[in-house]
């Protein structure tokens, strides 16, 4: 079984766009980065994104990773390892 899912996109019906309400603009950056994350586009963008966007992005994923987990919470939920 994989460690990791994206079950959110597969399932999730509702309405997606941003700046309407709190709830819809979390369901809607949940919904981007699933997207974002898929093996296939990510195959297609890794060599089209400039040394400066991948640095945005991990800079980005990674303050927020940081900010808002615990170093057991990092293992566990994006590690995936028992830390």
């Amino acid at each position: 079984m994989a460690d990791h899912s994206h079950r959110f996109i597969e399932d999730f019906e509702g309405f997606i766009g941003f700046g309407l309400n709190q709830e819809s603009d979390m369901d809607t950056v949940i919904y981007y980065l699933q997207k974002f994350s898929d093996d296939q586009l990510m195959a297609l963008l890794r060599n089209r994104l400039t040394h400066e966007e991948r640095q945005t992005i991990f800079d980005l994923v990674s303050g927020i990773l940081h900010k808002h987990l615990s170093e057991p919470e990092y293992h566990r939920y994006f590690l995936k390892d028992n830390h």
